[in-house]
């Protein structure tokens, strides 16, 4: 099995028959666990199966896979009042989940751009261009949203398509514009400090970043589509960053 067939397997056992045997299989030893639901170990996940409330659900929307990490796209109902739309990344060692980080925020019904957090394109295409794609992500993220070079963004970003699922900001390039001149106006900056991860298959590429909107310290998970070598499409979570969480290994 591959990675990705691992974590789906797992996850479909876990999450969706809610099975808490389902740890013994999938699950290594030593899991080490980053979400601010969970303790760490095996233990801390089943425990949160068997604590789920009866209306519980995910649904899965992507799977990205990169090398060991396996990044979901998906929502879990039943957890919270509103329905959470989350990534999940999983590190797969000799064929179990070894580790675990995730971003969740709550559905917002109504968007900018009329499209919601998860619709969209889904299947996995161009795996041959996964490099470049990697690439003019990364250099995007690098060059405008880290270092604030506005004027660089049509290198990266397509001016014919940039559909949008940020449920505050429209879509194309004016889309962007008119929700960076908001922030600008109230006063609130939109920082990225460091990116701790890149995982990339195809036209997929999901970026794990950490910084500040305003003065909330932020974890930022932007995914992004890439069509014939520019960025076409983008999802992203951003929830605070919270230090009491019930481990010792950080969010990231």
């Amino acid at each position: 099995m591959t990675a990705k067939d691992i974590v789906i397997s797992a996850v479909r056992q876990l999450f969706g028959d809610r099975d808490p045997s389902a740890v013994d299989r999938w699950v290594a030893s030593d899991y080490r666990q980053h979400s601010s639901l969970a303790p760490d170990g095996p233990e801390g996940l089943r425990h949160l199966l068997q604590t789920a409330p009866d209306g519980f659900r995910y649904d899965l929307h992507r799977a990205i896979a990169d090398g060991d990490l396996v990044a979901l796209h998906g929502t879990y109902h039943g957890i919270a009042a509103a329905p959470l739309v989350a990534f999940d990344i999983f590190r797969v060692t000799d064929g179990k989940l070894a580790e675990h980080w995730d971003a969740l925020a709550p559905v917002v019904e109504t968007t900018v751009s009329g499209r919601s957090q998860t619709d969209g394109p889904t299947e996995i295409t161009d795996r041959e261009a996964t490099a470049a794609n990697r690439a003019v992500v990364s250099a995007f993220v690098d060059d405008v949203l880290k270092g604030g070079k506005v004027d660089t963004i049509t290198d990266y970003v397509s001016t014919e398509q940039y559909w949008q699922h940020n449920p505050g900001v429209g879509d194309g390039l004016d889309g962007f514009a008119t929700a960076f001149g908001a922030l600008a106006a109230q006063g609130i900056s939109l920082v990225y400090d460091t990116v701790h991860r890149v995982i990339a298959e195809g036209n997929f590429v999901l970026t794990v970043s950490e910084g500040r909107l305003g003065a909330t310290p932020t974890a930022f998970y932007d995914l992004f589509r890439v069509e014939n070598g520019k960025i076409v499409e983008h999802w992203d979570v951003t929830p605070e960053i919270v230090t009491d969480l019930p481990h010792s290994n950080g969010l990231f």
